[in-house]
């Protein structure tokens, strides 16, 4: 039970209707709903996204934190792909209706819809989850960091990301935007990135995708 809780208080509660708690939306078919403490204060170590995505849609690459993340899929059917960093492969799950792709804390990953009609649910051991997403990390680091760093040319590297919108959430976030009013309400908080690794003996393999 959680310690903090008085759950005889009147404020205290039990059920919550998380189609009423939109993080973030592309389009009627393209959409996440959250639920967390913020919106249910009787959770205790858990909390949740609802997905819905249409075909070659995708949660964009991000990671989590301060959370693994459990996806399960309800219908449709979608590929996990995670980032594992002690081998420095790309592993590819397809999962459809009952099956689960799991996300340890902190791994870098994405979720493509392979059908239409596609809802997932993403699960966390944390009451918040927090993220760190790859529009983000795209637009918010400066051209020329990029450029000095990874030896490109600067005004190469600000033309290639011209279309990449922080905060995509679902992409591709660069064709028809005039159709989509994404709706930005986020309880996601953006701390700086404390989980670390140890030390990786595979540091020189090179990327492999997976398939499984």
């Amino acid at each position: 039970m959680t310690k903090y809780m008085d759950y005889s208080s009147p404020e205290a509660q039990f059920s919550f209707d998380v189609n009423e708690s939109p993080l973030f939306k592309k389009d009627n078919q393209n959409l996440i709903n959250v639920l967390g403490v913020t919106q249910l204060n009787t959770l205790d170590n858990t909390s949740l996204l609802d997905i819905y995505l249409s075909k070659h849609n995708f949660v964009e690459p991000h990671y989590h934190q301060n959370a693994a993340e459990l996806v399960y899929c309800i219908s449709g059917a979608a590929i996990v792909s995670i980032l594992n960093p002690f081998t420095k492969e790309i592993l590819n799950y397809r999962i459809s209706p009952g099956q689960v792709a799991n996300v340890p804390q902190g791994w870098w990953h994405y979720e493509e819809a392979r059908k239409d009609n596609t809802h997932l649910l993403a699960i966390f051991n944390s009451p918040v989850p927090e993220v760190v997403l790859g529009s983000d990390i795209l637009k918010l680091t400066p051209s020329s960091v990029m450029a000095q760093n990874y030896c490109m040319n600067e005004n190469a590297w600000i033309n290639t990301t011209e279309k990449v919108k922080p905060g995509t959430y679902i992409g591709p976030g660069c064709l028809e935007q005039e159709r989509h009013s994404p709706v930005r309400q986020t309880y996601f908080n953006y701390p700086p990135y404390y989980y670390q690794y140890g030390p990786n003996p595979h540091y020189n393999r090179q990327c492999i995708p997976k398939t499984f």
